[in-house]
C-alpha cells in the first residue's frame, strides 16, 4: 500500500519551520550524514536529491566480487547521522526507496552502548517513493540515527533514500499542511477515497468544502472524503494512519465535520499488524445537536497501544446521497483524555519464574495434591528448571499423593476484562506414562467462576522443557488456571511448570518482541544471527540443529528457547581430542561502562572437554569465562560481566573432550548494557538423583 500524495515528492519538499536537526533533502549534500568506512559508501546522486547504495553493475569494481568465487558478496552500506540532541518527543519520517531486493533499517545508536536500537526496517521493493514513519522517543542523551541499507544480489538493486524529515512530536500527530500528509495513506477503493480539501481551491473536486480547521480558511488544508461516486450500498473510504512503532498510550484528538448524518457512518479504529480492528470511537447523531453542520466538532478517544497499530478513520456510505465527512488537526497527547480512564494494566504481574517464591500465584485448597515448588540439583539424571537450569520450578507428582486421584490447580492473578492477552510458560512431562490431562489450562471469569478450556498439553515429548503460547481473550476479569489431573497412580507421570509470562496482544505480535527488542539476542532459530565460524585452525565448525544430537548419552534432547527449536553444538564424532570450535560475534563497538553477557551451556557426556568464551581485540585473546567437564543433563545459564573500551569481538570455544561423548552446545545469547544484575549460579557436578 503506497501513499496516496506524493506526486510533490517529483518537485522540492517545502521546508517546514519546525524541522529539527538531523532533517536532509539532499539537495546538494548530506547535511552532515556520513557513510561508515567500514562498509560500502552511500552515493549522493550527481543531481542530488537523494543518496543510495547499489549493486556494482560493472565487472571493474572487485571491492564488491569475490575473487575466489566469482559471486557477490552480501553489500551493507551505514549512513551515520550527525549527533542529535532532542530531549522531547519527535517524529522521523523517512523517503525512501528499494528497486530490485534490498532491505533498509533504521536504528539509533547512543555513546557508550555496544548495540544500536533498531527502530523500523523494511524488505519491500516498491515502484516509487514510500514514506515511513517512527517515533523518537525523549532521550535525555545524544544520539546518532544509523540507517543500514543492503541492496539484493540482483544486478540493478538498490536502496535510496530520498529525505530525512524530523519534526517535534508524535508521527500520528497532522494539521495536512504538508505535502507528505505525515504519512498518512488511502486504502484505495475505485470510488470513494479521501482526497485532500483547501489549498486556495487548487486541489477541490467541489466548491463548498468548508474551512480548515487549522487556519480557518479556505488555504489551510483537510482531509474529505464525499459521496458523489459511490456506486453501491456500503461504500467504505479509509485514512490509515502510520504503523506505530513503540508503545503509545494516551489520548488522540481530532476534529471532524459531517453532514447527512443518516447517509453515512463514521469510526476510528486500530489496525493491528495481523489486521484486526478494534473500535475506538464511531459518530453518532446526539453528540450532533449542539454543532451546526459547518462547525468543527472536537473528539478525544483514549488509545492504547501496547504493540504496534495503524489508527483507521474509516467512512462507509449508504448511496450517492451519503453526505460528507471532512477530518483535520489529529494530534496525541500522553495524558489519558480522562482522569477517570483506567490505568494501563502492567501484565507482567502474572509473570513468574519461581526463583523466590510462588509470584502472585495461589494453590487453591482442596484435596488432594498440590502442584510443589521444588529444585534439582545439576546432576546427569534429572532436568533442572528451565530458568537457569540450577534454580526452582513447579512439579505436579501423583507418586506423593496420599489419594488414588487428584487435581492440582494454580491459579494466576486476575486479569482485566476487554484486552487480549498472550501467555507463555515452559512445562515438562517426566515420567512413564502420560495422560492428556497431565496438564491443561483455563480461564475462569472473576464473577460468575466459569471455566473455559483455553488450552490442553498434546506434546508428548519427554525430558525437555517445551514452550507454549496461548493468545486469549475474555470480556470479564478472568484468571488463568492451570491444571494438572491424575486418575490413578498408575495412569501418570509428572508435569513440571516454569517461566510463566503474560503479555499484551496477539501471540503472533509479541512472540518475536523479545529477539527483535534485543540487538544483542540470539536463539539460533532463525540462523546464526551474524556470528561467524573462525576457519583458522578448527578442527570443525559449531553445528546448527534442532532435536537431539546423533550421540547417545551426551548432548542435549532440544534446545533451550522452545524445547523444539534450534541451537549449536560442537559434535564431538568427527573431531580429535583436544580439536577445538571457534565462534566468533560480529564486531562490536567499545562502551565506557561494564557490559553484561548471558548464555546457555549444554555439557552432558562422560567425555565433556572444555568451553570457554574469550573477549578477541587487537588480534589477541582475553579469557573471560570457562569450564570444563561434563555439568549437567540440563541447559545451565551463565552470566559473564567484561567491559572493553574498543571495538571488540566475544568467541565461543568449545574443546573436545577425551571420547566421543563429548559434545556441547549453547543458546539464547543475551548481551545488555550495565552490571549484570545477578550472581551467576555455578553449577556444581552431582549424581544426586534427588528432588531438594
Amino acid at each position: 500500500m503506497l501513499p496516496f500524495y506524493l506526486l510533490t515528492f517529483a518537485a522540492t519538499i517545502q521546508a517546514h519551520n519546525q524541522l529539527l536537526p538531523g532533517s536532509c533533502n539532499f539537495e546538494s549534500n548530506t547535511c552532515g550524514y556520513t557513510s561508515d568506512a567500514d562498509f560500502t559508501t552511500w552515493t549522493l546522486h550527481k543531481d542530488g536529491r537523494f543518496v543510495a547504495v547499489e549493486v556494482a553493475m560493472s565487472d571493474d569494481q572487485d571491492d564488491e566480487i569475490s575473487t575466489d568465487t566469482g559471486t557477490q558478496r552480501e553489500i551493507t552500506g551505514v549512513l551515520l547521522s550527525p549527533a542529535l540532541e532532542q530531549g522531547d518527543w519527535s517524529c522521523l519520517r523517512l523517503v525512501y526507496q528499494i528497486i530490485g531486493s534490498g532491505s533498509l533499517e533504521v536504528l539509533q545508536r547512543t555513546e557508550g552502548k555496544s548495540f544500536d536500537k533498531p527502530l523500523w526496517s523494511s524488505q519491500t521493493p516498491s515502484d516509487s517513493w514510500v514514506i515511513s514513519s517512527m517515533d523518537l522517543q525523549n532521550n535525555t542523551e545524544p544520539y546518532r540515527v544509523v540507517i543500514e541499507g543492503k541492496p539484493g544480489r540482483s544486478a540493478g538493486s538498490s536502496v535510496a533514500i530520498f529525505e530525512i524529515h524530523i519534526s517535534p512530536g508524535y508521527c500520528l500527530e497532522c494539521d495536512f499542511e504538508e505535502s507528505h500528509l505525515c504519512g498518512y495513506s488511502n486504502q484505495w477503493n475505485a470510488n470513494v477515497n479521501w482526497y485532500v480539501g483547501g489549498g486556495g481551491g487548487t486541489q477541490l473536486l467541489h466548491n463548498n468544502i468548508p474551512n480548515d480547521h487549522t487556519y480557518n480558511n479556505k488555504t489551510g488544508h483537510l482531509m474529505y472524503v464525499d459521496s458523489i461516486y459511490a456506486k453501491t450500498f456500503k461504500e467504505v473510504a479509509k485514512l490509515v494512519s502510520p504503523m506505530t512503532t513503540v508503545p503509545m498510550y494516551g489520548c488522540l484528538s481530532f476534529q471532524y465535520q459531517r453532514s447527512e448524518e443518516g447517509g453515512n457512518l463514521f469510526s476510528v479504529y486500530t489496525r493491528d499488524q495481523l489486521g484486526q480492528y478494534q473500535e475506538l470511537w464511531r459518530a453518532g447523531t446526539e453528540n450532533q445537536n449542539e454543532w451546526s453542520v459547518e462547525e468543527w466538532i472536537p473528539v478525544q478517544v483514549d488509545l492504547k497501544a501496547p504493540y504496534a497499530v495503524q489508527v483507521v478513520f474509516e467512512v462507509s456510505f449508504n448511496s450517492p446521497r451519503g453526505g460528507r465527512v471532512a477530518l483535520d488537526d489529529i494530534s496525541f497527547s500522553p495524558e489519558f483524555c480522562s482522569k477517570d480512564t483506567e490505568p494501563t494494566f502492567d501484565p507482567s504481574i502474572a509473570n513468574c519464574d519461581f526463583e523466590s517464591g510462588l509470584c502472585r500465584y495461589i494453590q487453591e485448597p482442596v484435596t488432594g495434591s498440590s502442584w510443589r515448588r521444588v529444585s534439582v540439583k545439576p546432576n546427569i539424571f534429572r532436568n533442572g528448571d528451565h530458568t537457569t537450569g540450577a534454580g526452582y520450578f513447579l512439579l505436579a507428582h501423583s507418586g506423593l499423593s496420599p489419594h488414588s486421584g487428584y487435581v492440582s490447580r494454580l491459579n494466576g492473578p486476575t486479569l482485566p476484562g476487554n484486552m487480549k492477552f498472550c501467555l507463555r510458560f515452559f512445562f515438562s512431562l517426566r515420567g512413564f506414562n502420560q495422560t492428556d490431562q497431565a496438564l491443561a489450562v483455563y480461564l475462569q471469569q472473576q464473577q460468575s467462576g466459569i471455566q473455559e478450556k483455553i488450552w490442553t498439553q498434546g506434546e508428548k515429548s519427554r525430558g525437555i522443557w517445551i514452550t507454549t503460547d496461548v493468545t486469549f481473550q475474555t470480556t470479564q476479569p478472568a484468571k488463568v488456571v492451570f491444571v494438572s489431573t491424575c486418575r490413578s497412580f498408575w495412569d501418570c507421570g509428572s508435569v513440571a511448570l516454569d517461566d510463566i509470562s503474560v503479555r499484551l496482544g496477539d501471540c503472533e505480535l509479541t512472540a518475536g518482541s523479545l529477539s527483535s527488542s534485543l540487538p544483542g539476542h540470539c536463539d539460533f532459530e532463525a540462523g546464526l544471527c551474524g556470528y561467524t565460524q573462525d576457519k583458522e585452525g578448527d578442527g570443525a565448525d559449531w553445528e546448527w540443529r534442532r532435536g537431539p544430537t546423533p550421540t547417545s548419552y551426551t548432548g542435549p534432547r532440544g534446545d533451550h528457547t522452545t524445547g523444539l527449536g534450534y541451537y549449536l553444538h560442537m559434535e564431538a564424532s568427527p573431531m580429535l581430542p583436544g580439536q577445538s570450535v571457534r565462534l566468533l560475534s560480529r564486531p562490536l563497538r567499545g562502551s565506557w561502562g561494564p557490559q553484561c553477557l548471558r548464555f546457555y551451556y549444554h555439557m552432558y557426556g562422560s567425555g565433556t572437554g572444555q568451553l570457554s568464551v574469550h573477549l578477541h581485540k587487537d588480534g589477541e585473546d582475553m579469557l573471560l569465562w570457562q569450564l570444563s567437564g561434563e555439568q549437567s543433563i540440563a541447559w545451565l545459564r551463565a552470566t559473564v560481566e567484561y567491559q572493553s573500551d574498543c571495538q571488540h569481538q566475544i568467541v565461543f570455544e568449545a574443546t573436545r573432550g577425551s571420547s566421543v561423548r563429548s559434545d556441547i552446545a549453547i543458546d539464547d545469547i543475551i548481551f545488555e548494557g550495565g552490571p549484570c544484575p545477578e550472581i551467576e549460579i555455578k553449577a556444581t557436578v552431582g549424581t544426586s538423583n534427588e528432588i531438594e
